[in-house]
């Protein structure tokens, strides 16, 4: 069973991604904050992460940029309500911001299950392909 850590502050937002990984055949873990995210990182392998950005305690960007490092090899999704954005004002792309520090995909909130489901099956297929690849060149590296 693929493992997948979720790590949102919003009890119902992380529920909500438990249940639509769970009837897709993965395992959700749960975590409440970038804190406790990492320390179930550092407890556990896990497939693929998916991180809000915005949280408290420990900022997104900042949790993004240690989580990368912690387990590079780990496909991470960045999440974002995008709360922050102003109408009268163009508002930061903090999803292309994910993505240069370290993301491989992002999903803009509120997101369906289907959608969730869709890039977190693209993660695996590539983290697969990716492995694989390393596997049978062994002078190849990753960079992540």
């Amino acid at each position: 069973m693929r493992r997948i850590l979720v790590v949102d502050d919003d009890p119902l937002v992380s529920t909500s991604i438990k249940l639509s990984l769970g009837r897709q055949g993965f395992e959700a873990v749960l975590a409440d904050g970038g804190v406790a995210g990492l320390h179930a990182l550092e407890g556990a392998r896990f497939d693929a992460m998916i991180l809000d950005i915005f949280m408290p305690h420990m900022r997104g960007f900042e949790s993004i940029r240690v989580f990368h490092q912690r387990a590079p090899l780990v496909p991470l999704i960045a999440t974002s309500g995008d709360a922050f954005a102003q109408h009268s004002s163009p508002a930061p792309d903090f999803l292309r911001m994910a993505i240069e520090l370290g993301a491989t995909r992002c999903l803009r909130k509120p997101f369906t299950p289907a959608a969730l489901i869709a890039v977190v099956n693209e993660c695996l297929t590539e983290s697969r392909t990716r492995r694989e690849f390393v596997n049978d060149n062994p002078d190849a590296f990753y960079v992540g």
